[in-house]
């Protein structure tokens, strides 16, 4: 894993996507910092990561889009598999090297409240509780991009779904209100996601009965509930999808409380689609 580690992180410094990501993320943590701390003379440096989050819409996908569809696309991931190593070593080592490059800007970043002390109060503890929690967002967000990226060959497409899942992410809570609060509604909303659940897993397996399995254990549980219980539909769906949202538990951080929950959510964010990166390589590794 180690060797892994220190050929994706030579690879980030040696072309130009490690500087293009950090060099975005100070550029708009500059312009925040100035804006909100400055101009504006507001002591709360956490608004300064609050209103920048939406950079991750795009830092995310200059960061992971080459990850692991490059290796497919050259075809070097025949390499990965010859390697005295398990794919977990493999998705593990990439995705510690993305942390590393999300990490230096970021520490950076992390020196900004602290000269803002020299002019200012400034709530430390607030501001580095943020800090924490955008971290930690970041964190979530890499390992979807990365999941993504295991997906196809070509980094343009993964940087474009990338894209489109981290926008809906960031206005999934904005499309909540949207939605129906009826418990009809929810239902249906909810079956389109076990359709979609499905397909995922067929994706994944490549077996027909599997799908359709899934399709079935998920849309019967779903119809069994709304039989015994539709009250409990009322207003379900809109809470699922604010409880999904990455950037709204994030925004509950900066709001001075560090909640432990919203913590625990971005890291099971991390496992679960670090899981299933390793599945994918697997899936590839025995399918050829």
């Amino acid at each position: 894993m180690r060797a892994v580690l220190k050929h994706e992180l030579s690879s980030y410094f040696t072309n130009l996507s490690g500087y293009v990501f950090g060099a975005f993320l100070l550029l708009f943590a500059g312009i925040y910092t100035m804006v909100y701390n400055i101009q504006s003379a507001i002591t709360n440096f956490e608004y300064v990561l609050g209103g920048m989050s939406f950079v991750f819409l795009v830092i995310v996908p200059i960061l992971t889009m080459r990850v692991l569809s490059e290796e497919r696309r050259q075809k070097t991931d025949q390499l990965l598999y010859s390697l005295p190593l398990t794919m977990t070593q493999v998705v593990l080592g990439k995705y510690i090297a993305m942390l590393a490059v999300f990490a230096v800007p970021l520490a950076v970043i992390s020196l900004y409240p602290i000269v803002l002390t020299f002019f200012g109060n400034v709530h430390l503890p607030a501001a580095f509780s943020a800090i924490v929690g955008f971290f930690f967002l970041g964190a979530a967000l890499i390992a979807i991009g990365m999941y993504i990226s295991s997906v196809t060959e070509s980094q343009a497409v993964a940087a474009g779904l990338c894209f489109v899942v981290m926008l809906v992410n960031y206005f999934i809570s904005d499309l909540a209100d949207m939605t129906s609060t009826t418990a009809f509604g929810s239902l249906f909303m909810l079956m389109i996601l076990a359709l979609a659940a499905s397909g995922v897993v067929y994706l994944m397996t490549k077996s027909g009965f599997t799908g359709l399995l899934c399709a079935a254990v998920l849309a019967g549980g779903i119809m069994l509930a709304y039989a015994f219980q539709p009250s409990a539909f009322e207003g379900l769906f809109p809470k699922i999808m604010e409880n999904l949202s990455l950037f709204e538990r994030f925004y509950a951080l900066i709001e001075g409380v560090f909640d432990l929950r919203s913590i625990v959510y971005f890291c099971s964010v991390v496992g679960v689609f670090l899981f299933l990166s390793v599945q994918s390589m697997e899936k590839r590794r025995w399918s050829e």
